[in-house]
């Protein structure tokens, strides 16, 4: 009995022993659990903490205070009256892109367009119209400034007019393609816009490559014609003084 006893005792012994065995070796496996886990999540904070601070970087580099932008003196600033269908007076924040327009009015000059949209103000009845541009480039390739770089204008699309800035351009006849003043103003105004703004020429877009829409009708259908625009917007803003 005696034996049996002690056999029982060493058995039970070895139990325990194989129990603490086990229950350290689950505490050693968790234990390394929590720092590989904790190890990732060290590494996860660090990624992002870099990404944020990248991007606050880029974003920082990036932006420009719109009310700062002086406008060139070959700029005519006539601004239409604020109204809720051609100046809502809707404050943008940032520039991301510049949108190329055509008037799809042949002939007509830059302030009889301009003109119009300040008449929307005027508009009775059910059905209203909202339509306007920040600039207008005519046939004899005066510029005229209608809408603020800071505010809002409604001439591409309810998405794409919280971030850009639109330039009209007026045409002599129904293909849409501006004569040799009209399109060297473009140019060069283009490029001083993307130089002032920290944009460049792939930041700028025509209104058709934002809504599918034939506008501007040439460089809609002279795609050739839209690259050499860029390729002229990139030459001109190399030779602008900062």
């Amino acid at each position: 009995m005696k034996n049996q006893t002690k056999e029982g005792r060493d058995e039970l012994e070895r139990r325990r022993r194989a129990r603490e065995r086990r229950r350290k070796q689950k505490k050693k496996q968790k234990r390394k659990q929590f720092q590989y886990i904790g190890g990732k999540v060290l590494v996860l904070t660090m990624v992002l903490t870099a990404l944020l601070i990248g991007l606050s970087v880029v974003f920082r580099n990036n932006y420009v205070d719109l009310r700062t932008v002086d406008m060139p003196e070959w700029v005519s600033q006539e601004f239409i009256t604020p109204n809720p269908y051609s100046r809502p007076g809707t404050e943008l924040k940032q520039i991301h892109q510049i949108v190329i327009h055509y008037v799809a009015n042949p002939g007509t000059t830059a302030r009889q367009n301009m003109a119009y949209f300040d008449s929307l103000k005027d508009q009775t009845g059910e059905k209203k119209i909202s339509a306007s541009s920040h600039f207008i480039i005519g046939l004899e390739g005066e510029i005229i400034q209608g809408i603020p770089l800071y505010e809002m204008a409604y001439a591409t699309s309810r998405e794409k007019n919280v971030d850009t800035i639109s330039i009209e351009c007026c045409h002599p006849d129904e293909t849409g393609k501006f004569n040799e003043n009209t399109y060297d103003s473009l140019v060069n105004f283009t490029a001083w816009l993307c130089r002032n703004l920290k944009l460049t020429e792939k930041d700028v877009i025509r209104h058709y490559d934002a809504t599918g829409k034939d506008c501007p009708r040439y460089f809609v259908a002279h795609e050739e014609e839209w690259k050499k625009f860029l390729q002229d917007v990139k030459e001109a803003r190399k030779q602008i003084i900062p």
